[in-house]
């Protein structure tokens, strides 16, 4: 009599469950460069915002305005706007990849004057 404790068919499973860890884990490393490469995105947007404001400072323009042109010209929406005798301080979000919870939106700061 043959005993039904037998590793046959283990191998069948062995596969299964690591191609699932190899798949999630393949899930995992392109949900987290793609929120990089927003973020990349965002900051990008802020840093050439903040710019447009310090240049529109300089020719007694508004610096909100010059900076939200160019954030909207590169895909970001200014949240916030600091104009400052010296600087402006912006505050941009861009629209990232859809999670499992909702889409997602990456914000980023910079400053730029004197």
């Amino acid at each position: 009599m043959r005993s039904m404790l037998t590793d046959r068919g283990s191998a069948t499973m062995f596969v299964a469950v690591a191609l699932t860890v190899v798949l999630f884990a393949g899930l995992a490393v392109a949900t987290v460069n793609g929120l990089v490469v927003v973020h990349r995105r965002a900051q990008s947007a802020a840093d050439l915002a903040a710019l447009a404001g310090a240049g529109a400072l300089m020719t007694a323009s508004d610096p909100c305005a010059a900076a939200g042109r160019i954030a909207a010209a590169n895909g970001a929406t200014v949240e916030d706007c600091q104009p400052t005798p010296d600087a402006v301080t912006v505050v941009v979000s861009v629209p990232g990849p859809e999670m499992v919870g909702g889409l997602v939106r990456l914000r980023a700061h910079a400053r730029a004057g004197r």
